[in-house]
């Protein structure tokens, strides 16, 4: 291994790490829950301290360098041993103190994180909790968060995980809408229909395909990939959207659209870092999780 590497801030070999996987210091800094600017002077100062330019930068991002290329895999190395390392200290931690980091989907974060957030609150006042909506990937391993939510079965290693079951799907929309449109009785009849689909996403579009129904993005007559928007834009009379069943359940205003229709459901998985699942902190944060999940999945109207 270079000799200079041992002698850096492992923080800054954690940038270099986020910056080439990315390809820029915007998407490194949504990474790592940081700014630009400061993502750009981590590897000025990087740069300065290994006396090599590590990335070509262009119009569209940054790409690596014959020095980057080869210095990458040592950094990794590094980033991911100091990881491990917070992972292991992190686990002698004996109390029901300190915080834990859950990430989940933008729709579970609204619909079921914040009454576990009030539920621990009273149970160990002493927690704190860092909530990420985010339908993105956060690295556990690099404490990006502490107990993740995922909609897929998770295949990083070194984590535990629990599968909790599936959430049931349905296709909905506002009665105002459906009077004013017609109700389908057909999956023929439901293509006529306002669509609301996904941007980039093509999450819809397979299940519908699953479903036996063949779509293309174009077939969506509105699109977004931001999941509070998109249910919004269902609860608004915007068409005829996909959602949870349990989320309906107290909204009067909304309708499901062909019962019968086969929407596959949305697994749910439990995932945290194997060092760190049965530190009591976070085992108290897991049972409170997979309690408040289950009672969510197990909802029907």
């Amino acid at each position: 291994m270079d000799k200079r590497l041992t002698d850096l801030d492992w923080t800054l070999l954690r940038v270099f790490v986020a910056v080439a996987e990315s390809g820029s210091l915007s998407a490194a800094a949504r990474r790592l829950g940081s700014s630009q600017p400061t993502i750009g002077r981590h590897i000025h100062t990087l740069e300065g301290d290994l006396g090599l330019e590590l990335f070509h930068r262009h119009a569209k991002g940054l790409t690596l360098t014959r020095s980057g290329l080869r210095l990458l895999p040592h950094a990794r190395d590094m980033s991911q041993a100091a990881a491990r390392l917070s992972l292991a200290a992190a686990e002698e931690d004996e109390g029901l103190s300190g915080t834990v980091r859950i990430t989940a989907s933008v729709a579970l974060s609204h619909l079921v994180l914040p009454k576990v957030a009030a539920k621990l609150r009273q149970e160990a006042p002493r927690l704190k909790l860092d909530i990420v909506p985010s339908d993105n990937t956060e690295n556990l391993l690099f404490r990006e968060a502490d107990i993740a939510i995922r909609m897929y079965r998770p295949e990083q290693l070194d984590m535990t995980t629990r599968h909790l079951g599936d959430i049931a799907m349905g296709a909905f929309a506002t009665r105002t809408y459906l009077d004013r449109m017609g109700r389908p009785e057909t999956l023929a009849d439901l293509l006529t229909h306002d669509l609301i689909g996904y941007d980039k996403s093509d999450l819809i579009i397979r299940g519908m395909e699953m479903s036996g129904i063949p779509v293309t993005r174009d077939s969506f007559a509105l699109r977004t990939d931001n999941q509070s928007v998109y249910w919004e834009m269902v609860r608004a009379g915007c068409g005829i959207g996909f959602g949870q069943v349990a989320q309906t359940i107290n909204d009067h205003t909304l309708e499901r659209v062909l019962p019968a229709l086969p929407v596959p459901g949305l697994p749910v998985w439990l995932t945290a870092p194997t060092a760190l699942r049965h530190t009591p902190r976070l085992t108290k944060v897991w049972d409170a999780l997979e309690q408040a999940l289950n009672t969510y999945i197990k909802t029907t109207p």
